[in-house]
């Protein structure tokens, strides 16, 4: 099944992006720094779903609204007090030209929400937030693994043969490595410091 060979396929890319992920997350101590990172997946994730909502409808996904996340990361910015950043454009995204790319790239958006709660529970014992501020990672909560079965089959029964399916294979594969430059880009471009923030009048969690 195309599930399978994408997993396999997209092994490495996943796992060089997840390593710098975890590392990150560990590292956050501060309700600011959390937010930091929300920033960066509205910012990539955002600019995906434009790009997705243009290739995909209800009539090859019935649930597609339900899948998008770039509301709840925003909520979740918004409640730690962060300003919700613009979208990623052109060159920091993977190519989305049609159905089965977009396929691929939700690949990856509905594949995070499988280590959600890992993060959320994370985050939570990290920063003491309670229920708030992880509406993102929770996602779907307990129909997680429902929700990704239910991808999975969908893409499953679109890509009907091998040229199909590379296609397919390629977007998810550039969609993990855009989303790990979108990672390297911001580290080059470090958020301002609280102390900017303040200055500028901008809100705080406290």
């Amino acid at each position: 099944m195309l599930s399978d060979k994408l997993k396999e396929e997209t092994k490495t890319n996943h796992q060089i992006l997840e390593k710098a992920l975890v590392g990150q997350l560990k590292a956050i101590r501060s309700q600011q720094e959390y937010a930091d990172l929300l920033r960066l997946f509205y910012g990539y994730f955002g600019g995906l779903e434009v790009k997705i909502n243009e290739a995909i409808d209800k009539d090859l996904l019935p649930d597609n609204a339900e899948r998008r996340k770039t509301q709840a990361i925003a909520d979740d910015i918004t409640f730690l007090g962060g300003d919700v950043p613009a979208k990623a454009e052109g060159d920091d995204l993977p190519r989305i030209n049609n159905h089965l790319e977009a396929l691929g790239a939700l690949y990856v958006i509905e594949g995070s929400t499988l280590g959600g709660k890992i993060i959320s529970n994370m985050m939570q014992q990290q920063l003491q937030l309670g229920n708030k501020g992880l509406s993102f990672f929770r996602s779907y909560g307990d129909n997680t693994e429902p929700m990704w079965n239910t991808f999975k089959g969908i893409l499953n029964r679109q890509a009907q043969n091998l040229a199909e399916q590379a296609v397919v294979i390629a977007a998810a594969n550039e969609t993990f490595l855009k989303f790990g430059q979108w990672f390297e880009k911001a580290k080059a471009s470090p958020q301002p410091s609280l102390t900017e923030r303040e200055q500028e009048n901008k809100t705080v969690f406290p």
